[in-house]
């Protein structure tokens, strides 16, 4: 018995259909061409790419250092007059104006060893009693500079200046206030409290009072 041939199967391409050529053979189809692939996104918490900018064009400059030039002299500065305050009162109450003005030191927060009263009369009781144990012990005291100082108007000469003079005009003569109201003034740092007759006062230390 004479065989068939058997006709020709056609399978088909896992490329998929094919194309006809005008010659009538099958060419492959053409794979498309892959594109540039996207950037990924940056994860989060990781910066994307940075690129370097470009170099920044500075202008040159001088590199020496101007050395500075002389100083200019401070000017002197004058000296502080203290403020005066004048408390009206006679020579019997003098003195005590002058400890009702301590009190109110102390109280407004001045140190004790800030404060020197000066007497031009009879001399406080508390600088009578320390110099009846002796001259030494009683200017010890006044060198410590730790407690107010009640001296005579006499003594002025010796004893070192204070933030704060307040002078009991309760007597003596007029000559003895006359010296001693300057000598105070010039011992008191800040200020100076005079006690006793206005008039005096004003005669002796001027119209600033």
């Amino acid at each position: 018995m004479p065989l068939i041939p058997e006709e020709p199967q056609i399978h088909e391409s896992a490329q998929g259909p094919r194309a006809t050529t005008a010659a009538g053979r099958t060419a492959p189809t053409p794979r498309p061409v892959p594109g540039p692939r996207p950037v990924a996104p940056p994860r989060p918490g990781r910066p994307g790419p940075v690129r370097p900018a470009p170099p920044v064009q500075r202008a040159p400059h001088d590199t020496a250092v101007a050395k500075p030039g002389p100083s200019a002299p401070a000017a002197p500065t004058a000296p502080s007059t203290p403020q005066i305050q004048l408390i009206p009162a006679s020579a019997e109450g003098a003195l005590d104006a002058a400890e009702e003005a301590v009190d109110l030191l102390l109280d407004s927060g001045r140190v004790p060893g800030e404060v020197l009263v000066v007497t031009t009369g009879e001399p406080h009781p508390w600088a009578a009693h320390e110099l009846s144990f002796g001259e030494a012990a009683y200017w010890a005291q006044h060198d410590a500079g730790d407690d107010v100082f009640y001296a005579d108007a006499s003594a002025l000469g010796r004893a070192a200046s204070r933030p704060v003079v307040v002078v009991a005009v309760n007597g003596g003569p007029d000559a003895t206030a006359a010296t001693a109201l300057p000598l105070a003034l010039g011992r008191a740092g800040t200020l100076l409290i005079v006690c006793g007759n206005p008039q005096q006062i004003n005669s002796v230390l001027g119209a600033g009072v």
